[in-house]
């Protein structure tokens, strides 16, 4: 059986993964604060990358697939990552990245694949490209990148965020010029969950198989969440459309696996 290690596994995304996966596979996770609920889970670590080096929680569980979930200090997600990449190197081990459509958001005259140049003019976008270069390096069933866009579903912090703003009575930025794609986070982690048992290799883009404005988008979730009364303000940063999409074309899923963007709207319900 696989022992999975997730660093991140308090978040949004490493917990939803920790909660698919952990029927299936030995799996662990980490998390950050010392009064953090998770502390009473005997199969979670705390840890801490600005001053803790994960190669000791490395060694002592030899985890046979890393997933890296984690965020926080730019600097120290890079110093951890290059560790993580010497252990798995010298280990029966593979290190799954889960990267940013930012990578690309320098290219804005259309949607990008799997394989196109990266080049982003954000610092977050010019960081994950900085691991991402260093995994692309390494042998092919070594590692796999995961490419997101903005992840939504019930309960997800963008939706909370939204609900808030609306509480408040202040406006939702949205940005009727950018096409987007989308995902729903229980999608991703079945996605995950398959790449993992197939054994599959590469970079892979997890967001819906089409595309909507940004500002269409929002609209309809207010919508069908029945959220009255958003104020929206319009954000123009471009006098055209412009596209921060990341499109699966190379690395296909099977259909059941696949995402749309009104199924990612649904997801955003409470069942």
């Amino acid at each position: 059986m696989e022992k999975i290690l997730i660093l991140g596994a308090n978040g949004f995304i490493g917990n939803s993964l920790y909660k698919e996966l952990r029927s299936f596979f030995d799996t662990y996770g980490t998390y950050h604060s010392e009064n953090s609920s998770f502390s009473s889970n005997k199969q979670f670590f705390q840890y801490d990358m600005e001053t803790e080096n994960i190669s000791v929680l490395l060694e002592n569980l030899r985890p046979t697939i890393i997933i890296s979930a984690v965020r926080g200090n730019f600097d120290a997600q890079i110093a951890a990552h290059f560790y993580m990449m010497e252990y798995v190197m010298r280990s029966e081990c593979k290190l799954i990245f889960l990267s940013s459509a930012n990578v690309f958001d320098a290219f804005t005259n259309y949607p990008s694949y799997e394989y196109d140049k990266t080049l982003s003019q954000s610092i977050y976008g010019r960081f994950k490209i900085k691991i991402e270069n260093a995994l692309l390096r390494l042998p092919n069933e070594k590692y796999n990148i995961l490419r997101l866009p903005m992840v939504f579903g019930y309960n997800s912090p963008r939706i909370k965020e939204i609900k808030t703003l609306i509480d408040l009575g202040k406006a939702i930025e949205v940005f009727p010029n950018v096409v987007v794609n989308v995902t729903e986070i229980k999608k991703v982690t079945q996605q995950i969950h398959y790449i993992i048992n197939r054994k599959r290799e590469g970079v892979f883009h997890l967001g819906s198989t089409d595309l909507v404005h940004q500002r269409d988008f929002i609209k309809d979730v207010c919508e069908l969440l029945g959220l009255e009364n958003p104020l929206f303000k319009n954000v123009y940063d471009s006098n055209f459309d412009r596209f921060l999409a990341v499109l699966p074309k190379d690395n296909l899923l099977p259909g059941n696996l696949q995402i749309s963007v009104q199924d990612v709207l649904q997801g955003c319900k409470e069942l």
